[in-house]
């Protein structure tokens, strides 16, 4: 792979995977208009691809996501003294079982997942999706709204994000996006909604490349190959950093139709020329 193609894939997976445009439908459109090495190590590089976006959420909501690390265990020694009620959660406590609630629909996607992926390999139809995911955004900003934060939140409106990212795993369906819109029809404020979504992801990420970590490391990574998966990596982190903060933006200026407007005009053209 050399270090100019590493380098595009890395800021594709960066920008899409916190822009609501869909990360998979993307890359799906991507691979399949231009091809893309079947070879076993390509594999490894989309699982760093996805580590490197992890990083880049815990570098800029580190002062949310840690606090939860102990949050989870104070929840843990509540529950076992019997002394558990959501309504006494500090703040920390209550973004920790709001992600865990959110988090549980994900069970689901395990089951599904070799389904799933026959879909990427139909360009049309995921430029069919596409088109669909624009569409949802643009309702997404139809849509009143409120202006609910983490102290109204509650555990069903947790749950309702959390079907909504589950939807999200089909290609073409961005999981920011139908989280954003989860939130937004709960009454969460844009501003919340957008950083739920994000802290939300971290769990996503893991738990969507955890079980490949094996595999990766039993598929050594040829070595003149090394420098263009750092560029590739580092391409991600920056680009990650870019469209979280872009979008964090836009929440409070603006609304999302733009992105609405990209997708449809993507999605047509993957339909067109698939």
């Amino acid at each position: 792979m050399s270090i100019v193609s590493a380098v595009i894939y890395g800021i594709i997976q960066g920008l899409t995977e916190f822009l609501p445009v869909s990360s998979s439908g993307h890359l799906a459109v991507v691979q399949g208009l231009f091809g893309q090495s079947t070879e076993s190590h390509s594999f490894t590089f989309s699982i760093l691809l996805h580590l490197a976006t992890l990083a880049a959420v815990l570098v800029v909501y580190r002062k949310d996501i840690f606090p939860l690390i102990p949050a989870f265990f104070r929840i843990v020694g509540k529950l076992f003294r019997r002394r558990f009620r959501f309504a006494d959660c500090d703040e920390h406590e209550r973004m920790t079982v709001l992600v865990i609630v959110a988090t549980l629909p994900l069970a689901v996607a395990v089951l599904i997942n070799d389904y799933v992926e026959l879909l990427s390999s139909n360009v049309k139809l995921v430029g069919g999706i596409l088109i669909l995911n624009g569409a949802l955004l643009f309702l997404s900003d139809l849509i009143a709204g409120g202006n609910a934060s983490l102290n109204d939140a509650k555990p069903k409106n947790a749950l309702l994000v959390g079907l909504c990212q589950l939807l999200a795993i089909v290609p073409g369906l961005s999981r920011s996006g139908s989280t954003i819109t989860g939130g937004r029809l709960c009454g969460f404020s844009r501003e919340f909604a957008v950083k739920f979504s994000f802290i939300l992801s971290v769990p996503a990420i893991l738990g969507a490349n955890i079980f490949n970590v094996p595999d990766m490391l039993r598929t050594p990574v040829p070595s003149a190959d090394i420098p263009a998966y750092l560029c590739g990596m580092l391409a991600a982190a920056l680009t990650g950093v870019l469209a979280m903060r872009l979008l964090a933006y836009i929440s409070k200026k603006t609304n999302f139709r733009i992105f609405s407007f990209y997708c449809v005009i993507v999605g047509v053209l993957a339909v067109i020329f698939g």
